[in-house]
């Protein structure tokens, strides 16, 4: 029998989900123009004429699509149908192939930067999309932008980051932060695998599922520092780490993210096997949410970062989906491990830790991340005493249905009845 405090968690998230944020995101719809407004100011005001980003439309896109392949509802589909459509006429270069960084309120482009991220998120899209509806004009699409990544926004080592509207090697700024100027990232990596990873759970490509492996292979060679137990997250051409950061939110996300994928690749689900496939990375994974949980959680949720150990105390939004998301992977695997296996000890002691460490991470979020006003969703950014920092937009060109989106579809998964 489930817990019982799981399935409070399991029937709150829900609640909040159908009645509080899908009406929030289902409200913008541009009847007009087409996709989804662009920005939604803190005091809840719309800008109508805001530009409208490639990554929040295929997020969005994404969302509804898994919502309605989930519960079958209509009105997902239609919200899906909306955001694809937009997509396919508003944000794909018809001449030099990709899709732009945004697009005008009225469909024009408007950044017309071709980033892996944005590629690697309207596969993402364009995936799920075909899985809830069969249509093969969104699989060509995915497979077309699959092979721009593959042929254009790489080299031989892996991913690069930022090119022009004629794919020529561009600077970084749109995912380099904290006086960094990277050509490689963490975040765009993990994002090109779970992408990948999306595409292969609904076509099963193996030239797809060749490359996913090749991400796995970065990620630990590259990307995984072992000494301190945690992802490295800015990078030159050369895989050189180019600042002492801690992100814990993209730690989190990765460590679960990574799992699914090889349960994915490996054929199980949601570590329901107690074998180890050939592609595990088990030994990551788990130091990964060992390691923020020793080191972030605490009872008013997960900060943002920490730079040169220097914690950054704000709460945002995401981190603190991630953090419930992976703390709930590790407890559901930790059940699943055979007391033969050799770690079987210290996956045990654990277990408890981390479902606990979920459930307060959504109390927490209740309290201080859910915006209580009428119309409204979650907070972007809330400081150390929870209050809500004003100048943080409630959608933007990244705030969207993604982070609390998935938390909400896969939290639905891992707790049953």
């Amino acid at each position: 029998m489930t817990d019982a405090r799981l399935m409070k968690l399991k029937n709150e998230i829900r609640n909040e989900f159908e009645n509080h944020m899908i009406p929030f995101w289902l409200g913008l719809k541009d009847e007009e123009h087409g996709g989804y407004y662009g920005l939604v100011n803190f005091d809840l005001s719309l800008d109508k004429k805001a530009d409208k980003g490639c990554i929040v439309n295929s997020r969005i896109l994404w969302f509804f699509s898994r919502a309605y392949t989930k519960f079958g509802d209509e009105k997902y589909l239609h919200a899906a149908e909306h955001a694809f459509h937009y997509l396919m006429e508003a944000f794909l270069d018809d001449d030099e192939g990709g899709v732009y960084w945004s697009v005008n309120f009225d469909g024009h482009p408007a950044d017309t930067t071709k980033h892996t991220y944005c590629q690697a998120f309207a596969i993402y899209a364009l995936a799920a999309y075909y899985e809830a509806t069969k249509d093969k004009d969104a699989l060509e699409c995915a497979y077309d932008l699959y092979h721009i990544i593959e042929d254009r926004c790489r080299d031989n080592d892996g991913y690069l980051e930022a090119f022009t509207r004629e794919f020529e090697v561009a600077s970084n700024e749109k995912l380099s932060e904290n006086g960094v100027m990277a050509t490689r990232t963490m975040n765009t990596l993990l994002h090109v695998m779970e992408a990948y990873t999306e595409l292969y759970r609904v076509d099963g490509d193996k030239l797809v599922k060749r490359n996913i492996i090749e991400t796995l292979k970065i990620f630990r060679e590259k990307m995984f520092d072992a000494e301190r137990g945690r992802l490295l997250v800015f990078f030159d051409k050369d895989y050189n780490s180019l600042i002492d950061l801690y992100s814990y939110g993209h730690d989190i996300e990765s460590a679960w993210l990574i799992d699914r994928t090889v349960d994915i690749i490996s054929g199980s689900a949601n570590g329901s096997s107690s074998e180890k496939s050939e592609y595990d990375m088990s030994d990551i994974t788990s130091v990964l949410t060992e390691s923020i949980y020793k080191e972030a959680f605490k009872e008013d949720g997960i900060p943002a970062e920490a730079e040169n150990g220097v914690v950054l105390e704000t709460r945002i939004w995401w981190v603190q989906c991630e953090a419930i998301l992976g703390f709930m992977n590790a407890y559901t695997r930790i059940k699943n491990v055979s007391e033969s296996d050799k770690g079987y000890s210290d996956y045990k002691k654990f277990e408890e830790d981390y479902k606990n460490a979920a459930i307060s991470i959504w109390e927490y979020t209740k309290k201080s991340i859910v915006d209580k006003r009428p119309g409204s969703e979650w907070y972007s950014e809330v400081r150390k005493d929870g209050t809500p920092i004003e100048t943080k937009p409630m959608e933007d060109i990244w705030k969207c249905p993604y982070h609390n989106g998935r938390m909400f579809l896969e939290m639905m998964d891992y707790i049953e009845e």
